[in-house]
């Protein structure tokens, strides 16, 4: 496995764990929780592609696929 899937699959892990909860929450909080998680398992996120995923969480209310939204 590359490190471009591993890093993958731990963003769509924080993504995941960050829509679970998040509803109805501020865009700056979804953003805010990211990084946090991101931070957690150790990868960096550009700032450009965090706010994309924080915007898809936002506007979903659902699921959220992190390769869809980052054109991977």
């Amino acid at each position: 496995m590359t490190d471009t899937n591993i890093d993958l699959e731990a963003i769509q892990t924080v993504v995941d764990r960050v829509t679970s909860w998040q509803d109805g929450a501020t865009e700056g909080t979804v953003e805010d929780e990211l990084q946090k998680g991101f931070s957690e398992v150790g990868i960096e996120v550009p700032h450009d592609q965090m706010t994309a995923l924080a915007e898809a969480i936002q506007s979903r209310h659902g699921a959220v696929d992190a390769a869809e939204v980052l054109g991977r």
